[in-house]
């Protein structure tokens, strides 16, 4: 039998070619070309039965004929999560979930399943890395064993497609999908053929049968998930687990949403017990905040549809290096030097000889202009070495000329600073019409310079 010759497919648009490329022929993308086996194809070999199912066999059928009246968002009982899933999970979607190794992908995913499982449903836990005796260990951590979570160790599609036929699970978890594989196909696990076809016949199956199916998925040093980039567009939801083991908050985010809002974020606790939801997130990320120090302003940012209090902070010092530098951490890199240099032109702060490091506590990732006013006033505080008051919070973005202009959802906003106590906001001028809380005292201003002044005169 000849010798099976290799073939090179791009991870990022499935091109095939039977060379690698340093740059893909057909998208152009850098270094996407991964090596793998073609299936096995000699006429001397005995031809199996087709895997494909051929099709539905459903009829097309009117768009105002279809019943979807029912509800179509299951609540799981964890509300940090039903909350970026847009109310719960859907009947017969596909979701990815991605994540550094280690922050808490599996003890989340478990987690979800014993509470789905106390709800009554039946749930199957496959996975491909792990013994059923390591999930039962991570079991008893968590609390679950008073469950009828099913486990099954299996890595091979095709004895998990016959056990998913017989078992019928309302809830399916894949730990991971890079470790699973068919049969029938010579390449490895976790190669972009194997990848591709085990998450299409995962598709297949849920639309088919209406069973949810979560995938796992291992990201890359870039922190994109690992495998090729159809994975990401076969799927209904994609999200991403973020955190660090330096930060006790893992925050969950959706990129993809098919069913909900893609701009919510699920905050959780990494605790001995497994993941505890932070429904108070603005009380926890404040909670640690230095008193009397200089450099430190209080944002309400928008995570979505709720306002999340942070902590912006900015350490000013004298610069020893021809060019200064910039740390910036949670912030955009080019944003930051945007400001820096509006300070110096329009307020006329001199910074040219001064290190600048920018924080947000907490590991949130400010990625909107209304914190610009936060990050000024943090920077001009450390700068001239003069706190704060503790009851002061700010927003605004800032433009090239120095003005600031207003942002949306300003009454939400006030609403959360007056809630955890907040009774002055340094926020732009002509926002006359929205309604103001009892307690609160709005410092509108008109220009940077102006808020810079005021904040001296506090």
């Amino acid at each position: 039998m000849a010798k099976q010759k290799s073939i090179y497919v791009c991870s990022a648009c499935g091109f095939e070619s039977p060379r690698w490329y340093g740059k893909c022929p057909n998208c152009e993308a850098w270094n996407t070309l991964e090596e793998t086996l073609p299936a096995l194809t000699a006429p001397a070999l005995k031809p199996k039965e087709a895997k494909q199912r051929g099709g539905t066999g459903a009829e097309a059928v009117p768009i105002d004929q279809i019943e979807a009246d029912h509800q179509l968002h299951q609540p799981t009982g964890m509300a940090e999560f039903d909350r970026v899933l847009g109310g719960g999970i859907v009947e017969g979607s596909l979701m990815l979930l991605g994540g550094e190794p280690g922050v808490g992908k599996s003890t989340l995913l478990l987690q979800i399943c014993a509470l789905l499982s106390r709800q009554g449903k039946r749930v199957l836990y496959i996975s491909g890395e792990e013994s059923a005796r390591q999930i039962k260990l991570r079991a008893r951590r968590l609390g679950a064993l008073g469950t009828d979570i099913l486990v099954l160790a299996e890595n091979a599609m095709d004895a998990i497609e016959q056990k998913l036929e017989d078992i019928a699970p309302d809830y399916v978890m894949i730990d991971s999908i890079q470790t699973m594989y068919r049969p029938e196909m010579a390449s490895a696990p976790g190669s972009v053929s194997q990848v591709r076809e085990s998450a299409s016949l995962l598709m297949r199956y849920a639309k088919t049968s209406g069973c949810a199916v979560f995938l796992v998925g291992h990201v890359t040093k870039e922190g994109a998930i690992a495998g090729p980039r159809i994975l990401e567009h076969m799927v209904d939801v994609v999200l991403y687990f973020e955190g660090d083991y330096q930060r006790e908050y893992r925050l969950l985010r959706a990129v993809k949403n098919r069913f909900g809002s893609v701009n919510e974020l699920g905050i959780f606790e990494m605790t001995g017990e497994g993941m505890r939801p932070v429904e108070e997130a603005s009380e926890a990320l404040l909670s640690k905040r230095a008193k009397d120090a200089s450099g430190s302003v209080v944002f309400c940012g928008m995570e979505g549809s709720r306002p999340v209090l942070v902590d912006v902070q900015a350490l000013v010092c004298q610069s020893f290096y021809s060019s200064p530098k910039r740390t910036v951490n949670g912030m955009d890199q080019g944003r930051i030097a945007l400001l820096l240099a509006v300070l110096e032109k329009r307020v006329g702060l001199r910074l040219y000889n001064q290190d600048v490091y920018l924080n947000v506590a907490g590991g949130l990732s400010l990625s909107e202009p209304a914190a610009d006013l936060a990050i000024c006033l943090a920077v001009a505080s450390s700068l001239a070495d003069r706190p704060l008051p503790m009851d002061l919070a700010a927003m605004g973005e800032v433009g090239l000329a120095g003005e600031l202009r207003p942002i949306p959802q300003m009454e939400r906003r006030i609403a959360e600073c007056a809630r955890l106590g907040f009774t002055r906001l340094l926020c732009p001028a002509g926002i006359a019409h929205v309604r103001v809380p009892k307690g609160i005292t709005l410092l509108s201003v008109a220009t940077l310079s102006e808020a810079i002044a005021r904040m001296h005169s506090l």
